[in-house]
């Protein structure tokens, strides 16, 4: 079958109502554009599926996190992210692959549409993931990890059962005395927020409680966000925060406004971080088990480059596991 030629720099013009010079410069990274029109005509362009389409073998497969493109984090910096780089790594080089981290805030670079790889790990994709949009058009293998927020019937993700493990927590809150328990999420875009928000606003529902979503700032150290929260009547004896650095926002809004944790405040964070097991208190976190998850997903990744087709398609699964410690067992408990 003869492939459909993709677009051409005269359609993305026409789409995005420029000129071809201005593609020609967006896409290059040259001339003098301003922001929003070389980010404009980059995104257009993805979301037309131009690119190069796949060379010669590289031995090279690449990874990136794509959930905040534009943002500078350092996602490796992330217990999560650096252990599954770590796993994820080992597989690569046992096959014989290196592996290419790209940095979090490329993502509506050029870059996407001629990095010189065999297959990409993308994690959490987002919904209208520019860079996903770019791999698509050029075909290279992709597996994911989390669901994508575009799935394809023949895409392969590895993930946990988020609506499961969601009800694990707040059932284990409850059996603890919890009364009124507070989400901490509302952040980011990719499916294991939404999912577990979902599974959260549901498990109210069914006892007939008004949900409490606590918006997540990464960069509130201080946990500001809870202040208004901790000192409205009928405030909440639990958190479970999805994020990293929750669990330490929590913690330092609880002591501002003179709330024990526990006593008065049970305490979950989803975290791969061994310092919250360390911590006054301890604190209870979710594992979704890193490792496996990147072994499972680049091994994967290396058979579908391989052989051209998925062993399995659709979701992979790995259990996430709750590791119960002092905040959030009854005083009498622990």
């Amino acid at each position: 079958m003869a492939r459909v030629p993709g677009p051409t720099i005269a359609d993305i013009a026409r789409a995005a109502e420029v000129s071809t010079a201005t593609v020609s410069h967006a896409l290059a990274g040259t001339g003098r554009l301003g922001d929003g029109t070389r980010r404009r005509v980059r995104e257009m362009a993805a979301a037309l599926g131009y690119g190069t389409h796949r060379g010669p073998r590289t031995r090279t497969l690449g990874l990136a996190v794509t959930t905040y493109a534009d943002w500078t984090w350092d996602f490796a910096g992330v217990a999560y992210f650096s252990r599954l780089l770590t796993a994820a790594t080992s597989v690569a080089h046992a096959h014989g692959y290196a592996l290419t981290t790209l940095p979090a805030d490329r993502g509506s670079e050029p870059l996407w549409h001629t990095l010189a790889v065999d297959g990409m790990l993308l994690l959490d994709s987002p919904e209208g993931d520019p860079v996903l949009k770019a791999l698509r058009a050029r075909g290279l293998p992709i597996v994911f990890d989390g669901r994508p927020g575009d799935p394809l019937p023949g895409d392969v993700w590895v993930d946990s059962d988020h609506t499961g493990t969601t009800r694990e927590v707040l059932d284990h809150l409850a059996a603890s005395g919890a009364r009124r328990i507070a989400l901490h999420s509302a952040f980011g875009r990719e499916f294991y927020t939404g999912a577990v928000t979902s599974a959260y606003e549901h498990w109210c529902a069914e006892r007939g409680m008004t949900p409490l979503v606590v918006p997540f700032d990464p960069l509130d150290g201080e946990g500001r966000a809870f202040d208004r929260t901790f000192t409205a009547p009928g405030r909440p004896d639990a958190v479970y925060t999805l994020y990293d650095p929750g669990g330490r926002q929590v913690l330092a809004a609880a002591a501002r406004h003179g709330i024990r944790t526990p006593g008065d405040l049970f305490l979950v964070c989803a975290s791969e971080d061994p310092a919250y097991a360390e911590g006054d208190p301890p604190v209870t976190t979710v594992t979704l088990n890193p490792e496996r998850t990147g072994v499972l997903a680049m091994s994967a990744l290396v058979a579908l480059v391989e052989s051209g087709h998925a062993e399995a398609t659709g979701r992979l699964t790995v259990p996430a596991g709750l590791r119960v410690r002092a905040s959030s067992l009854p005083p009498d408990m622990y």
